[in-house]
């Protein structure tokens, strides 16, 4: 077991124990936010043909030197014409967007800049060879558009329709437990006794396990007791391809998560090298992975952000510049100093706006790692190296977080 790791050295860790899926054959349709589990190669040229990018008249560019010049119309090419007429020099041909680009002709003139009369177009405007769509500019029939690993988003769905897919191989969704331990949580909705607060974590991180494109199974709290925990634990392990507990893996007497895993589990590592989020363990329970994020509730989302929403995306195929994520690295002007902790990368909640063209941030709220409203008040986080502070005015590496 490694004890205090950099946030680089956890993420390497746990790469070496990634989940395994499998993958499903879906329609187009049920495929959007899934992860495309194979490469796919276009099955036609985009376009099919070459075709007008707008209304207007298809012509030979020679005829039109001159403003004014009548040409005579011998048809019209409508999008999904079979028969389509052939210019020859001094003739037009009428032609709607999308339309085959009638044999002759290598311009378009569009129709805000003619004038038609008795069998004759007048053309008023240039005759531009570029408001034509070339066969096969945007794909060429077996060429590779669309990569193994892909999030489906709206435009990846619209391509796979283009190339011809009624259906697509995606990757199964893998199904991650979330556990939720301590004494003094309740759930929402039952009163509260003295002491007592509300459970808000499982719901949190299930909706993150959600939003990574896994399926969240949330457990009933787990109180303070071993053996209970041994049995969610074992379940969990039996059902899903992952754990994530919450709370219970600090240094005190009650932290069982932290002390089943020492005595029964295998650990990986404890604690990164971080703030908020400093304590989570990573290791393996009855062969599944498991995650033991902070009870804080900050903390259990910045650790879940930077952690484990990567490995979720490399275990479904993906790398994060195709794949989901929850944030975007970027760089920001802080309007104000933030401080940042002495050998851990600080991660303080800020709120990042676009001035102009540069990225300003700003801090609103208390940053307690307990005060979840600070997540909701912010919409970024700092990436303050170790033993390093940032004044008012300076540039700073952050994440923009998309939730």
């Amino acid at each position: 077991m490694e004890i205090g790791v950099s946030l680089e050295r956890a993420l390497e860790i746990v790469s070496q124990l990634t989940m395994k899926t499998t993958s499903e054959t879906l329609p187009l349709e049920q495929a959007s936010g899934r992860i495309l589990s194979e490469d796919i190669a276009s099955k036609v040229d985009d376009p099919r043909f070459d075709n007008s990018a707008m209304d207007g008249w298809a012509v030979r560019m020679t005829d039109c030197s001159d403003f004014s010049t009548k040409l005579r119309v011998v048809g019209t090419s409508q999008a999904g014409s079979h028969q389509i007429p052939t210019v020859g020099v001094g003739e037009a041909c009428s032609i709607m967007t999308g339309a085959p680009i009638p044999e002759g002709a290598d311009a378009i003139v569009i129709i805000e800049e003619s004038s038609y009369q008795d069998g004759f177009v007048t053309i008023n405007g240039p005759a531009r060879s570029g408001f034509i769509r070339r066969k096969g500019e945007n794909l060429q029939e077996g060429v590779v558009a669309l990569n193994s690993g892909t999030l489906l988003t709206p435009a990846g769905i619209s391509l796979a329709a283009t190339m011809g897919y009624g259906h697509l191989s995606v990757t199964t969704r893998p199904k991650i437990a979330v556990i939720g331990v301590g004494d003094e949580l309740t759930s929402p909705g039952k009163p509260l006794d003295a002491g007592s607060i509300y459970e808000s974590n499982t719901f949190g991180l299930s909706s993150l396990v959600e939003k990574m494109g896994a399926i969240p199974k949330r457990y009933d709290l787990i109180r303070d007791n071993i053996d209970s925990l041994r049995d969610a634990l074992d379940e969990a392990s039996e059902s899903c391809d992952a754990i994530i507990t919450s709370g219970g893996v600090s240094m005190g007497k009650w932290d069982l998560v932290r002390r089943i895993m020492e005595e029964e589990g295998h650990i990986r590592f404890w604690k990164i090298l971080i703030r908020p989020g400093g304590p989570p363990l990573f290791g393996l329970w009855g062969g599944t992975p498991i995650f033991g994020l902070p009870g804080n509730p900050v903390s259990s989302h910045v650790v879940f952000t930077v952690l484990v929403a990567p490995w979720i995306s490399e275990s479904m195929g993906s790398g994060q510049s195709i794949g989901s994520r929850l944030a975007n690295r970027v760089r920001v002007l802080m309007e104000e100093p933030i401080k940042g902790a002495p050998g851990k990368l600080c991660m303080r909640r800020i709120s990042i706006r676009l001035e102009g063209d540069i990225l300003v941030a700003s801090t609103k709220t208390h940053q307690g790692s307990g005060n979840i409203h600070s997540l909701v008040a912010h919409n970024g986080l700092s990436l303050l190296p170790p033993d390093t502070d940032c004044d008012a005015g300076e540039l700073v590496d952050a994440l923009w977080l998309q939730y």
